[in-house]
């Protein structure tokens, strides 16, 4: 699975190397960014390092394998939120550093999985950082994460560290043109944030034509002083994050193509947007992503209300 990802492959043969000299630290930390299929890395690491047959590769046969492909293996444990959005606890970090002293089952490694390492509360991520500093032998932690800003820098000094990249724009266009999406990867990647997996998704969920539709009808509220609003606004509603999230895209690429910037996947609208004053697609941005981060804070708040007043406030500003 790791070679159907290609921007995998760098940190998969890292990994296998580090295996295969018997040079594993006893803590990994996995950087990557949303969206870019690191779990299937995290599984073939998993699987490679509690084989019993091959040093840096699952055979996929023997019992361990059997174990792994199971969920029953009992050298791997997996530490997560009890709740989705839930901070990994301390009790559920000092349960696994008592695991941690204890021999492994198999006569192997005993691999400790922390994902995502950043749902670590303090008292969770003080408790972690003793059992790093006291590791035994074949005990190996791996941490799964998406922003180390959050983790504690001594963690992280602790941490053999690989990163996960998101691929370059071409790349992603070829390997999105190998899944059969063609004419319109680059808007898909655009609207996916650059997420090869992401885009191959909303390609087959017709998340595109979604796209298009929200966009004409925001060109059309900005073309109509005085006309009616209540639709976009529905539709907005309909998963609003992710449309004011492509309608900051649009604003952004609009902003580009007023500086005539040279870029290879400005979204179709923004070359109409772009006529507007710079200082007004500017501040335009700006109070969209204060209303984005007043609705993600405040869920309570009336959504409705208040996309209303934005669209009215830029649809003032930027008029066409």
């Amino acid at each position: 699975m790791v070679h159907e990802y290609p921007w995998l492959e760098n940190v998969w043969r890292g990994l296998q190397a580090s295996m295969a000299a018997q040079r594993l630290p006893g803590a990994v930390l996995l950087q990557s960014d949303a969206d870019l299929g690191v779990e299937v890395l995290v599984d073939a690491f998993a699987a490679a390092l509690l084989c019993k047959t091959y040093p840096d590769q699952a055979c996929g046969f023997c019992h361990s394998c059997d174990l792994v492909k199971s969920n029953n293996h009992p050298d791997l444990h997996r530490i997560l939120p009890e709740k989705e959005g839930k901070a990994i606890g301390v009790e559920q970090i000092r349960h696994c550093n008592r695991l941690a002293q204890e021999s492994s089952q198999l006569g192997g490694y005993r691999l400790f999985i922390i994902e995502p390492a950043e749902a670590m509360n303090e008292s969770a991520s003080n408790a972690l950082l003793k059992t790093l500093e006291e590791s035994g032998e074949q005990c190996l932690f791996l941490l799964v994460n998406r922003d180390k800003k959050r983790l504690l820098p001594t963690i992280v000094s602790r941490c053999q560290q690989w990163t996960v990249t998101t691929p370059d724009l071409n790349a992603a266009v070829e390997w999105l043109r190998q899944q059969g999406v063609k004419d319109v990867a680059k808007d898909l990647l655009k609207l996916s944030h650059y997420s090869p997996l992401q885009a191959k998704a909303m390609a087959q969920a017709g998340g595109l034509a979604e796209y298009q539709k929200l966009e004409a009808l925001f060109l059309s509220a900005l073309t109509q002083p005085w006309g009616d609003i209540t639709e976009l606004v529905l539709f907005i509603q309909t998963s609003s994050q992710r449309n004011l999230t492509w309608l900051w895209y649009l604003l952004s690429d609009a902003h580009k193509s007023a500086f005539r910037l040279d870029s290879q996947d400005l979204l179709p609208g923004s070359q109409t947007l772009s006529h507007c004053p710079l200082i007004r697609l500017h501040s335009a941005m700006e109070s969209l992503t204060q209303l984005m981060q007043q609705l993600r804070t405040f869920p309570g708040l009336n959504e409705e209300l208040l996309i209303t007043n934005w669209i009215i406030q830029i649809r003032e500003a930027l008029c066409l």
